[in-house]
């Protein structure tokens, strides 16, 4: 992974001592709160609900065991003894108190870890595959342009003041585990037909009140114009972009209201201009970052005791049915921890669970964590002989529940428990949903079935690319649920389809398991997924059974 020099070092250590003066002006009355808005925002850290949050970037999801060490020791110190990982593949602290932010920030830099770009209206944490390095699919280990973007969009001074937020995705294959469609800008690392690496560009993605994906804007940039061609793209769209109404601000709108003929023809006549700005100092950098992300030394070790563990105990082999995944290297299983235990706060990781996963990276996993924007935790590279040993010991701590990619494995924002924008509640919802599936026993014959959910109309849970997409919303001081059905974040992207008027919040969690028990009785065979089904049938038969005990609330 990447490791800081001296610059880097010096430009977090000067930002935290700005902040720390900051803060004291605004405890001693020297700022208001409307002068000290901006300037927390520019360091992550929002008035919530209750309390002030503290958003902490995750670069690309990954993370050393020593900085999962710190972020345990920060949560207990200064927070409530946990920390809640989010869909950027951050993780939020929730309840910091103001003048603990600039000791926060500072345990940060002593682990090359910050604050800095998660909020305002710049480029915010940069995205990518949460399998990269180890999926046998990619072509490259995305991480490398995925750091060479985080470096050149840190402290930009034309980008910090863009119309609204953005947000950019690297992967590396065919198959999307990044959600790339739904960003600003989706970058897919390709060759062309002369064995040339390259960049497949997409613009203008994003969910919210206006969910739109991503178009293709260039089949095949070089790699040497990655750099000059992002500045072209956000350059006109820093220009285009509406400042009049932060709904209508984002790239997507721009794109919809210029139109991509239009706004392809101005980055490209931008691109030219930038490109010459650039003299090959920018391809000496990420030489130097790629040599940051060599591969392990992958160590041969017999895999049978794997074989015969799955072979002797269900319960290890149902595990590693779901939250075992093929990796590159023969011998070599990539671990996904599931945050989702039934009933539990999706996303949520106590101190001692993060030192449990930490303690597991260093010694079976080559020092190597990732967070998945799913809201779970992942270990890379997992020797096969090794995964009985991290299975008991996840068990031991809570971690090993059997359910990734099933119905239990749902995004949740933190909604009306935490957040100031929401209008109804979301962690409670995911929960008893969980709790039911798994009264029933039915989640493992179901299958992969991704379940969503916002506490607002501003999506933070991804709703519109769930299999299922449940909003909440406020109707006449009533908590209302929208649902919505088709929706899809992989290379198969579709944003879901509203199925009607919304559900009361006692009756949402009966017409989620009204839906799932239609999908096994309509499908075709336990092959066919509920995606697979929903796009063979339509709508039509969901529906029916969505609304068939007529427990609906008032028409949304």
């Amino acid at each position: 992974m990447y490791r800081y020099n001296d610059f880097d070092e010096a430009f977090v250590r000067t930002r935290v001592a700005q902040f720390r003066d900051q803060v004291e002006r605004r405890i001693a009355g020297g700022l208001t709160e409307d002068e000290f808005r901006p300037l927390r925002l520019m360091n992550g850290l929002y008035l919530q609900l209750h309390a002030y949050m503290l958003r902490v970037a995750v670069p690309y999801g990954t993370l050393s065991p020593r900085q999962m060490r710190q972020l345990a020791m920060i949560a207990e110190r200064w927070d409530r003894g946990y920390g809640h990982f989010t869909t950027r593949t951050n993780i939020q602290f929730n309840w910091p108190k103001l003048p603990d932010v600039p000791d926060i920030l500072a345990a940060l830099a002593d682990v090359e870890m910050h604050a800095i770009q998660t909020s305002g209206n710049t480029i915010r944490n940069v995205s990518a595959d949460h399998f990269a390095g180890a999926a046998a699919d990619e072509i490259e280990d995305p991480r490398p342009v995925a750091e060479f973007i985080r470096q050149w969009s840190t402290d930009h001074p034309e980008f910090q003041f863009l119309p609204r937020k953005f947000k950019i995705a690297v992967i590396a294959s065919e198959a999307d585990r990044a959600a790339m469609r739904t960003h600003d800008i989706g970058l897919r690392i390709l060759r062309n037909d002369a064995g040339e690496t390259g960049f497949e560009v997409w613009v203008g993605g994003g969910l919210g009140r206006t969910p739109m994906l991503s178009q293709r804007l260039r089949s095949f940039l070089p790699r040497a114009d990655l750099l000059p061609y992002l500045e072209a793209i956000i350059a006109t769209y820093n220009l285009l972009g509406r400042r009049d109404n932060k709904f209508k601000a984002r790239i997507k709108i721009t794109v919809h209201e210029t139109g991509m003929e239009e706004i392809s023809r101005l980055v490209e006549d931008e691109f030219p201009r930038r490109r010459a700005l650039f003299s090959g100092v920018d391809q000496a950098l990420f030489k130097e970052i790629r040599a940051a992300f060599a591969p392990p030394a992958f160590r041969d070790a017999d895999p049978a005791p794997y074989y015969a563990m799955r072979g002797a105990d269900p319960v290890f082999r149902a595990w590693t049915d779901t939250n075992v995944a093929a990796h590159k290297a023969p011998g070599y299983g990539i671990v996904t921890i599931s945050l989702k235990p039934h009933g539990g706060t999706p996303g949520d990781a106590t101190a001692e669970q993060m030192r449990v996963v930490a303690d597991l990276a260093e010694r079976y996993a080559h020092d190597d964590i990732r967070v998945s924007h799913h809201q779970n935790l992942v270990l890379p590279h997992v020797p096969l002989a090794d995964i009985p040993a991290v299975h008991a010991a996840l068990r031991g701590a809570g971690l090993a529940t059997a359910n990734v990619g099933l119905a239990s494995d749902i995004i949740a924002c933190p909604g009306m428990d935490y957040c100031s924008l929401a209008t109804a509640r979301s962690i409670p919802v995911a929960q008893e949903i969980a709790e039911r599936v798994e009264e029933l026993k039915i989640e493992h014959e179901v299958g992969h079935l991704a379940i969503k959910i916002s506490g607002c109309i501003n999506a933070c849970g991804h709703h519109h690319v769930g299999h299922i997409g449940i909003l909440g919303l406020d109707r006449a001081g009533v908590e209302n649920y929208q649902i919505t059905l088709g929706g899809d974040a992989t290379e198969t992207a579709a944003i879901g389809e509203r199925t009607g008027p919304g559900f009361a919040y006692d009756a949402v969690v009966p017409a989620i398991e009204r839906l799932i028990l239609a999908y096994l009785d309509l499908r075709e065979g336990p092959e066919e997924t509920f995606i697979a089904a929903y796009r063979r049938l339509g709508m039509a038969p969901f529906k029916a059974a969505l609304y068939e005990t007529g427990e609906r609330a008032d028409a949304a």
